[in-house]
C-alpha cells in the first residue's frame, strides 16, 4: 500500500503526478491559502505533508499522529518547530541550492532600481512630467566600482558576491558567524566585523535567516553606522529588520534608500509608511519568483518528501533534524 500524504498549496500538474507515482494523497483545492482549521481537519492519516509555509507547531503534530514528515516548498524553515518536531520524530525538509541564483538576481535588481531611481522615475515618465533633459533632480548613483557589503555569505551571498565582483567590478565586502576563506580565495571578496561592513558599504545587502538570534539584527545602532550615501537591501526575512529604525533611518536621512523584497507583517499595510517613500523600492517577496525556479522547488520537496514517506532519509533535512 501508497503511504498517504496531503498536499497543502497548489503544485505543477508534474510534480504532482511525481507524487501520484509513489503516495496516495489529497490536496488542497480552495481559493487562496487553506486555512488552519481546514489544515488540521486534513492531517489524520497522513504520514507526509507538502506546504509552503504556516506554522508546524505541537498542535498540528497531535492532529496528525502519523505524521514522517513536513516538506517545504521553501529554503526557509522558520515555520517549524523543530523541538517539537524532534519529539515527535518527524523530519522536516526544505528546498536548498534551486532558488539561489534566482534570488541573487532580484536582488541586484533591487540595488539597481534603489541606485538608479528606476521606479520613481519610471512614474515620472508615466504621469507626463517629463518637460525636458535629464537634470540633476533626476540622478542616482553608481552601483559599479562603489563597495558592496553582504550580510550572510551563504550560497545567495556568495552568488550576489559574484554578480558585484565580476559583473559591477565593486570591491565585495562580507560579515558571516564565521569567515570563510575559501569563498574568499574564490570569488575575491574581504570579510569584516559587521560594525566595519556597515561604515565602509555603500550597498548593504542583508541574506541571513530568520531565527531568534537574528530577529530585528538590523536595528536603530546598526542603520547610525551607514553612510548617508548608502543604501540597503533586504532580500532575506522581514523580521531581521526593526522596521521601524529601518523608517526613521529612513525619514531623517542617516541613510540614502533602501530596496526590500520582505517585510515585518506580509502583505504589507498599505498604510505602512515605507510605501510612500520615493527612496524606497518594494516588492511582494518575488526573491524566487520565476516559473522554473518555482516549479524547481516544488519537485525537490515532492523529492524529500517521497524519500522520507519511503523510509529514506531526504537529501535535504534541515540541519537541526538530522539523526
Amino acid at each position: 500500500m501508497k503511504p498517504y500524504v496531503y498536499i497543502s498549496t497548489a503544485i505543477p500538474a508534474e510534480v504532482e503526478a511525481y507524487i501520484a507515482e509513489h503516495c496516495e494523497y489529497r490536496k488542497w483545492e480552495g481559493k487562496g491559502p487553506i486555512s488552519r482549521s481546514q489544515l488540521l481537519e486534513q492531517l489524520e492519516g497522513a504520514e507526509g505533508l507538502l506546504t509552503v509555509g504556516g506554522r508546524i507547531d505541537g498542535e498540528l503534530l497531535e492532529c496528525a499522529p502519523r505524521l514522517k514528515v513536513v516538506s517545504n516548498i521553501s529554503v526557509g524553515y522558520n515555520n517549524m518547530d523543530w523541538k517539537a518536531m524532534k519529539e515527535r520524530g518527524v523530519l522536516g525538509t526544505n528546498t536548498p541550492y534551486v532558488l539561489d541564483e534566482t534570488v541573487a538576481d532580484l536582488a541586484f535588481a533591487l540595488i539597481l532600481s534603489a541606485a538608479r531611481r528606476v521606479p520613481e522615475l519610471d512614474r515620472y515618465v508615466k504621469e507626463g512630467r517629463w518637460e525636458r533633459g535629464s537634470g540633476e533632480q533626476l540622478f542616482g548613483v553608481d552601483v559599479h566600482h562603489k563597495t558592496l557589503g553582504i550580510i550572510g555569505m551563504g550560497r545567495i551571498g556568495e552568488a550576489i558576491a559574484r554578480r558585484g565582483k565580476y559583473g559591477f567590478g565593486m570591491e565585495v565586502l562580507y560579515y558571516n558567524r564565521r569567515p570563510k576563506p575559501e569563498a574568499e580565495e574564490r570569488l575575491g571578496v574581504s570579510y569584516r566585523p559587521l560594525e566595519e561592513l556597515l561604515r565602509q558599504s555603500d550597498f548593504v545587502v542583508l541574506m541571513i535567516p530568520l531565527s531568534e538570534e537574528t530577529t530585528h539584527f538590523m536595528g536603530r545602532e546598526q542603520f547610525a553606522l551607514m553612510k548617508e550615501s548608502a543604501i540597503f537591501i533586504n532580500t532575506s526575512r522581514g523580521k531581521t529588520v526593526d522596521e521601524e529604525a529601518l523608517i526613521e533611518a529612513l525619514r531623517e536621512g542617516r541613510i540614502r534608500g533602501a530596496g526590500l523584497d520582505v517585510f515585518a507583517k506580509e502583505p504589507v499595510s498599505p498604510d505602512n509608511p515605507l510605501l510612500g517613500m520615493a527612496n524606497v523600492v518594494t516588492l511582494p517577496h518575488i526573491g524566487s519568483a520565476t516559473k522554473q525556479t518555482r516549479f524547481d522547488m516544488a519537485m525537490r520537496a515532492a523529492q524529500n518528501l517521497v524519500a522520507a514517506v519511503s523510509g529514506q532519509e531526504p537529501p535535504d533535512l534541515i540541519p537541526e533534524l538530522k539523526r
